[in-house]
């Protein structure tokens, strides 16, 4: 069984873990009402995507 010869330093063990981050999803301003929404996604305050009505409220 393989087994470390010594202990790993924390700074080490840290930049190990540098890219272990969350995403900030891309929002962006709905074009109808100015809301914040996904990008290509309806937005769900007005239920517009590109200037077209999809979900009728």
């Amino acid at each position: 069984m393989a087994v470390p010869q010594r202990r790993t330093s924390k700074t080490r063990r840290d930049k190990r873990r540098t890219h272990f981050k969350l995403t900030v999803p891309g929002m962006v301003k709905c074009e109808q009402c100015g809301e914040l929404k996904l990008a290509h996604h309806v937005c769900k305050v007005c239920g517009y995507y590109k200037t077209k009505e999809v979900i009728s409220q």
